[in-house]
């Protein structure tokens, strides 16, 4: 594990990665950046179901956060690993101003969107959508699977806290146990699920670890 400024570096499948502080994966080797459970739409889909009134301000800043992220690392290739919108209202409500951004980000890269369980192929915005995909040692999927080495996936939201000089904090993160990698939510408005959770519990082996996102960026022993 190596910190770089405020990413971070670690093995896994033996091979070399990059969290960065906004949950977005990145394999510098193969210039592919990978991202997880967006929710684009969530506000909308909340209020049409007559939920609490939200700020419509998650897409904007999801998608701002989105395109820092692939200018700062350049990525031939992008992964969204599913749930890229709250639902498939929310994709078909997009702003224009939204979709023209989303569009060209798509253009510009060998963009494939793994189907989620929210979502099974956003409309219109080009690149492929898959059920999952592999590349070298990696296979990406939305939901975790069988004990495939090598598994990327997003969907649990995980989240992870510590103490620092007296404060505790709680934060997205990442978990890894040298066969799984679990990406956390990227989306502005998108929750998280406590890594002590028995649902993640269950499926990280024993010395699974945890990359909490932000600033500082710190890797801890995944909480039980």
């Amino acid at each position: 594990m190596a910190q770089m400024g405020n990413r971070l570096s670690f093995t896994f499948a033996d091979i070399r990665l990059t969290a960065l502080p906004s949950g977005a994966l990145h394999w510098p080797d193969e210039a592919l950046l990978v991202v997880s459970d967006l929710h684009l739409g969530k506000s909308e889909r909340i209020a049409r179901r007559g939920g609490t009134l939200l700020p419509p301000y998650e897409g904007p800043a999801t998608l701002s956060r989105l395109e820092a992220d692939i200018s700062e690392t350049m990525p031939r290739a992008v992964i969204c690993l599913g749930d890229t919108f709250d639902d498939m209202e929310a994709a078909r409500q997009l702003s224009a101003d939204l979709r023209a951004r989303l569009l060209a980000l798509v253009a510009a890269h060998d963009w494939t969107w793994i189907t989620g369980n929210h979502d099974p192929a956003p409309p219109g915005l080009g690149g492929h959508a898959a059920g999952g995909a592999t590349l070298g040692p990696l296979t990406f999927r939305h939901v975790a699977g069988d004990d495939t080495p090598g598994e990327v996936s997003g969907h649990y939201h995980p989240k992870a806290g510590l103490t620092v000089r007296g404060h505790a904090i709680s934060r997205p993160c990442f978990l890894h146990d040298g066969r799984r990698l679990i990406l956390p939510a990227y989306g502005a408005y998108t929750g998280g699920l406590r890594c002590t959770d028995p649902a993640l519990a269950a499926i990280m082996g024993p010395r699974a670890r945890a990359i909490l996102t932000g600033s500082p960026m710190v890797e801890i022993p995944m909480p039980r």
